[in-house]
């Protein structure tokens, strides 16, 4: 696999990635572009860590955070392997921290889960 680095941070990631907007599929809008439940996706997980992809694309907005519970369960104990992107624009409830890229919006656990 063939790494870059990441602007300058000193991180190498490779050249293709993972995206996981298909893990889960339970809302409608999600479900037209797949269902990938945990059994697939930890296929798929270690397919990609095989291959040299160790670099999963996730948003908190991808079925309601599903997918990045589904893309946690498949990483379950190799997450020391892989690097997560995840996007964080989109409100995921009413209050001014339900949003943005801030530590506690991204690390928080969702209290809808």
């Amino acid at each position: 696999m063939e790494y870059r680095l990441l602007g300058r941070s000193g991180l190498k990631v490779p050249v293709l990635s993972l995206g996981t907007a298909t893990f889960g599929g339970k809302s409608e809008f999600f479900k037209t572009w797949g269902n990938t439940g945990v059994e697939q996706a930890s296929r798929m997980v270690s397919l990609c860590l095989e291959a040299g992809v160790n670099f999963f694309d996730t948003a908190n907005t991808y079925d309601d955070g599903l997918s990045e519970q589904i893309l946690g369960e498949a990483l379950k104990g190799r997450r020391d392997q892989a690097i997560i992107s995840t996007k964080a624009t989109f409100p995921t409830g009413p209050g001014p921290n339900d949003k943005g890229s801030s530590r506690y919006h991204l690390i928080r656990v969702d209290s809808r889960l």
